[in-house]
């Protein structure tokens, strides 16, 4: 004998989403929040910095297996003593990442903290948050 919970799939009072109508206005201020100009204008901040930073990232640090690869005799040219072309460009892929890092602290200083301020502030007037 099969027996069905006629409620299955429904929150408090028949809600189709499962959310009673605090979590569906809650809900709904999040969407609001998400959609403010604010929190579009962190967003695009963040995305115009960090897109561009990891492709240059990718595109340097790919370029050193692939100049092994492609251009052995190049990558083989004697620097400083025994100390190749090929050394010292992967050590200094370490020096880069400090210095994206270095970057992206000091944009995170100057513009994205600040406008994430904003949309905090957005959030509190909105009742949301902590």
């Amino acid at each position: 004998m099969e027996t069905r919970n006629r409620t299955a799939g429904r929150g408090i009072r028949g809600d189709p989403d499962g959310r009673s109508g605090t979590e569906a206005a809650s809900a709904s201020k999040w969407e609001a929040l998400a959609a403010s100009t604010e929190f579009r204008r962190l967003i695009t901040a963040k995305r115009n910095f960090i897109i561009p930073a990891v492709v240059f990232f990718l595109v340097y640090y790919f370029a050193l297996p692939l100049g092994n690869g492609l251009a052995p005799s190049l990558m083989n040219t004697k620097i400083i003593g025994n100390i190749n072309l090929a050394y010292l460009f992967a050590l200094s892929e370490f020096v880069m990442a400090w210095i994206l890092a270095a970057v992206y602290i000091r944009r995170a200083n100057r513009v994205f903290d600040p406008l994430a301020e904003a949309v905090r502030r957005l959030a509190a007037r909105m009742g949301l948050g902590s």
